[in-house]
């Protein structure tokens, strides 16, 4: 059987001088292999099919039947590698906590530990009728953050 770890193998020996990287790779018993890759400005489908390419080749047709998918993650799947919470830098995200409360927001920072975002937040200052929307800034660890997505 096909192991993830040859096919990561061989896509790391085609994009190692490039800004692709891996998001995810999923090889399953009955010979499926999805790919997914990305970079900061997206991957186009020349990547894709050279990825592709790379990987027909560098797998035994005659020892091994497989089918193959290289693509990019889609706009609205959850995050899975720290490359993603970099490239949305700037951007609207969707996180929602392992409690169940989702927060929409601007990720401004992602590190080893966890993102900062720059969230909306409604204030009802003493002696006003009315609250006044102000811009906050909330720091979220990874271990209480579900899912992480693009806001679109």
């Amino acid at each position: 059987m096909i192991s993830s770890e040859i096919v990561r193998n061989i896509v790391s020996s085609v994009t190692g001088n490039t800004a692709i990287f891996v998001v995810d790779i999923r090889v399953d018993s009955a010979g499926k292999i999805s790919v997914e890759v990305d970079k900061p400005e997206g991957v186009t489908i020349e990547e894709c099919v050279m990825i592709s390419r790379a990987i027909e080749s560098g797998l035994n047709r005659e020892t091994e039947d497989f089918e193959l998918e290289v693509s990019s993650p889609g706009l609205n799947m959850p995050f899975k590698v720290m490359e993603q919470y970099r490239k949305n830098c700037g951007r609207q995200v969707d996180v929602v906590k392992c409690d169940g409360q989702k927060i929409t927001g601007i990720l401004q920072h992602a590190d080893d530990e966890g993102v900062i975002l720059e969230i909306e937040t409604k204030i009802r200052e003493a002696g006003q009728k009315r609250p006044k929307t102000v811009m906050q800034t909330a720091a979220i660890k990874f271990s209480d953050i579900k899912t992480t997505k693009s806001h679109f």
